[in-house]
């Protein structure tokens, strides 16, 4: 039987650093096409295609295009959902306040203040191998493994087997890109609209944005989070990830028309 027709916004799902529109489209999009919901996944610019080469000189604009771009052609209001970069990149689509944006979800989403809270991990726990990817301008070295990737995306509770198969479909990220979220293209939260509703979404065990960082980025958009116990970095690919997708689905079938 079809799903109950929906009067909620449309929702388009922003991936992060290093993914692509098959992080979302494991389970997670089409339980909420299911489930009544519009949904539409993207590839931002470079992404999609699993590889270790190296990504164009692409700047967090150029994904903001595209994003932009998508929304454009997306019948009705829609609500953004990005994760991680694809948050920070949402933060950026806000500034523009484009006409048929309805709200903003930020699922694990980097912050105003950038990503140096994950470079000071990385010096932390990692120095030669976040020195390499530097000097290099190589950031795929920092997923060059299954085990890498495991620990920085899934947690270890997730079978090695399903981490590799995710790991398998990474490819490389800009080095551009990295450097706007390091301050060359800060987000600032004030020309954003005020008015316009947000979810500010996170994961207690999330290595990347912990849950400190993400609660300060939901004070700088005047709004709570809520902390997912147990979860890791990638929120729709846990094995808890319905009661993500439920809450989001709750969330824009509850906006005002």
């Amino acid at each position: 039987m079809p799903p109950e027709a929906s009067d909620a916004p449309a929702l388009l799902l922003v991936h992060g650093a290093w993914h692509g529109a098959w992080c979302w489209e494991d389970g997670f999009a089409p339980y909420l096409r299911e489930n009544g919901l519009r949904v539409e996944t993207i590839d931002l610019p470079g992404h999609g295609q699993p590889s270790p080469k190296r990504l164009p000189w692409l700047r967090i604009a150029d994904y903001v295009d595209a994003v932009e771009a998508k929304l454009h052609s997306m019948d009705g209001p829609v609500v953004v959902a990005g994760h991680s970069m694809g948050g920070y990149t949402v933060q950026k689509l806000m500034e523009r306040r484009p006409a048929n944006l309805a709200g903003a979800i930020l699922v694990a989403a980097a912050t105003p203040r950038g990503v140096w809270g994950v470079v000071s991990n990385m010096l932390l726990k990692h120095p030669l191998d976040f020195l390499v990817a530097n000097l290099t301008m190589n950031l795929y070295h920092l997923v060059r493994t299954p085990q890498r990737a495991q620990a920085l995306f899934h947690g270890e509770h997730m079978p090695a087997e399903a981490a590799r198969k995710h790991w398998k479909r990474l490819n490389n990220e800009s080095f551009r890109a990295f450097l706007d979220m390091l301050g060359l293209a800060p987000i600032r939260p004030g020309k954003a609209d005020p008015a316009l509703p947000k979810l500010v979404l996170g994961g207690e065990n999330d290595v990347i944005f912990p849950p400190k960082v993400v609660n300060a980025n939901a004070a700088a958009h005047g709004v709570s989070a809520s902390i997912y116990p147990g979860m890791p970095h990638n929120l729709m690919q846990d094995e808890q990830w319905q009661q993500v997708a439920d809450d989001m689905l709750q969330w824009c079938k509850a906006l005002p028309d």
